[in-house]
């Protein structure tokens, strides 16, 4: 499985990795933290045996996109054991899925997972996954403690292989209009 992702400034994702570590300390649910994975936003999910082409394709799509703002508004559950932070679902984000869905599309041997096309998807952050209800109800403690809306600006766009999480490929989102 490849993902399509798109990450933060610095200041965004400091304060995003700092719930996700301290959800892990508290609750002794250490698969993020242990996974190395990054605070993101995942745009695209696929599958191929070609993934020099997705990269080509993704290069030629990528080079025109530009850094945008984001919202990230509220705390919510992928049950039975997610816990994650949702972005708004706006103009910005749903042009990057399309750009990137159309672009991946455009390659026969790739194939796309149903809940990550455009207006199929829920934009968000995962802090915890793998939880007991346990853990996911101790996570929702932190994080009632801990969240706030976070404005934040989506700098990079990375491809990544899962199972272990390892990023292939970033692209520096210019910040020029």
């Amino acid at each position: 499985m490849y993902l399509v992702s798109i990450y933060f400034e610095q200041h965004t994702t400091k304060h995003l990795q700092s719930m996700i570590n301290q959800v892990a300390k508290k609750n002794s649910n250490t698969f993020m933290v242990d996974g190395k994975v990054p605070p993101h936003i995942t745009v695209s999910a696929f599958e191929t045996m070609e993934i020099e082409s997705a990269i080509q394709v993704l290069d030629e799509t990528i080079k025109t996109m530009r850094a945008f703002p984001i919202s990230l508004v509220s705390v919510g559950t992928f049950l039975p054991s997610v816990i994650y932070i949702a972005a708004v679902y706006d103009e910005k984000l749903h042009q990057t899925s399309k750009l990137v869905y159309d672009a991946l599309t455009t390659i026969d041997t790739i194939s796309i997972q149903q809940r990550y096309r455009p207006f199929q998807w829920l934009p968000h952050v995962t802090i915890g996954k793998k939880m007991t209800q346990e853990q996911l109800l101790e996570a929702f403690r932190v994080l009632q403690n801990q969240f706030g809306v976070l404005q934040g600006k989506v700098v990079k766009i990375g491809l990544a292989k899962t199972n272990p999480y390892r990023d292939l490929m970033i692209w520096e989102l210019s910040n020029e209009s």
